[in-house]
């Protein structure tokens, strides 16, 4: 979010930046406005991959400033910054610039192939930014033109799924799959299986999705990550450290891999090598969620003045988030609710969420959670009845189960859930698992 500009002369007060050199003819107003390529720490991918961005990028600014009809051009160019929005981290700086670009291919008569890919990548950035309802809408002008491509379907699979409605996403998942099975239409598969509880298939598609992979690509990697992650969730450790030292391996220093290896160091009480590799992940990308870990372990070894200043950070980020549209309820209510103890105010923020999306069954298990620590058993049953309602085997949703179970007076009941979460992953850590140790 700090980081120093590679290719920029003159940034403009809207944060959006136009490619100028000594031989560029002066502005008009047939211009486009054009994000500005940040620099980024070269040890970040595969050798040669910035180098590549960079003569892209390069090349793409010409032949727009060139000829400001050429609608492919600027396409390239939004994809290309797209893709190295999701490698750098640096959303916030991108993804507005981005969405002009997008609009200015939209409305300047566009043909049917262009307006489509124009609203796929609009959609896909909507999503990003977690405008969710928006991306529905979106996606679904873009089937309009074009029903028989597979990428569309992807981001009405991703909104459903956002916006709780799951039996459409399966249906869009379906669409995706038969006419390409890929990278995206089987990890998509992956996480609607595990939605349903269904968590050998979802192994087994993620595994796929790897697969369908071109090692040490970022989709790859993030595919293999998130292998890796379901093996976390349940149980199976050694396999999820396999997968992510297979990540860095494929890709050197994947920030989300080594903050993935942070958080399995930390599970298994390594706290020192945890707290380097997640200053590590720190220091590549400005990931919101790294520093959440990073200050959540500060508070839990008692350094309040850590934990503060991070906080406080955070929350910045957040902040600085929510200036280029992304939608960040939910985060928000984790930092009041982990890092400063104000059930509250975290309440608040996940019921903005609520109110949009009230299906959704991760916005419905924060407010369970929420309300759990507030003392309100009664709400916290009811969200998290909604939370449970696509039969997930999420062993910290069962373990929340059973405390509430517990404290509703079901004790042997909630003893039975809580020995079946910890069964399924003896590493369980939550905001409530301690106590559910006690009981």
């Amino acid at each position: 979010m700090k980081n120093v500009l590679l290719y920029a002369l003159i940034m403009l007060a809207s944060g959006v930046l136009t490619w100028q050199c000594q031989d560029t003819p002066p502005q008009t107003e047939t211009d486009v406005a054009i994000p500005a390529l940040l620099e980024r720490s070269a040890g970040i991918g595969p050798d040669g991959e910035l180098a590549q961005i960079q003569s892209m990028y390069r090349e793409l600014v010409s032949k727009v400033r060139a000829d400001p009809n050429d609608l492919n051009a600027r396409l390239n160019l939004a994809e290309l910054l797209m893709q190295e929005a999701r490698i750098s981290g640096e959303h916030g700086h991108y993804y507005p610039g981005i969405l002009t670009l997008l609009e200015t291919v939209v409305t300047e008569k566009p043909n049917p192939a262009q307006k489509y890919r124009a609203l796929v990548d609009k959609a896909s950035v909507q999503m990003s930014l977690h405008q969710f309802e928006a991306a529905r809408a979106t996606a679904t002008e873009a089937v309009q033109i074009n029903p028989n491509e597979a990428s569309i379907y992807g981001v009405l699979v991703d909104a459903n799924v956002e916006l709780g409605h799951y039996e459409q996403a399966v249906e869009m998942a379906d669409k995706m799959v038969s006419i390409r099975p890929d990278i995206r239409s089987y990890s998509r598969i992956s996480y609607l299986r595990e939605i349903y509880g269904q968590v050998t298939g979802a192994i087994d598609a993620m595994k796929l999705a790897v697969s369908a992979g071109y090692p040490g690509m970022e989709q790859t990697e993030w595919a293999r990550l998130n292998l890796g992650q379901l093996y976390l969730r349940y149980g199976m450790i050694d396999s999820a450290r396999l997968q992510f030292q297979l990540a860095l391996s494929a890709r050197p220093n994947y920030p989300f891999a080594i903050a993935a290896m942070a958080g399995l160091e930390a599970l298994q009480g390594r706290q020192a090598e945890a707290d380097r590799l997640m200053d590590q992940a720190c220091a590549l990308i400005p990931e919101v969620g790294f520093f959440v870990e990073k200050a959540k372990w500060e508070k839990e070894k008692g350094n309040a003045k850590g934990s503060g200043a991070l906080t406080k950070e955070i929350l910045a980020m957040l902040a600085d988030d929510e200036q280029s549209g992304h939608m960040m309820g939910l985060e928000y209510a984790r930092v009041y609710l982990d890092l400063l103890g104000d059930p509250q105010k975290a309440l608040e923020y996940a019921l903005t969420e609520y109110r949009t999306r009230p299906d959704n069954i991760d916005v419905n298990r924060s407010l369970a959670t929420i309300y759990y620590h507030s003392g309100n058993i009664k709400l916290a049953g009811e969200h998290l009845q909604k939370a449970m309602r696509t039969h997930s085997r999420n062993p910290e949703l069962i373990c929340l189960e059973g405390l509430i179970k517990a404290k509703s007076g079901k004790v042997s009941d909630g003893r039975t859930l809580i020995r079946k979460a910890f069964t399924a992953n003896l590493y369980l850590e939550c905001s409530f698992c301690n106590e559910a140790k006690a009981l």
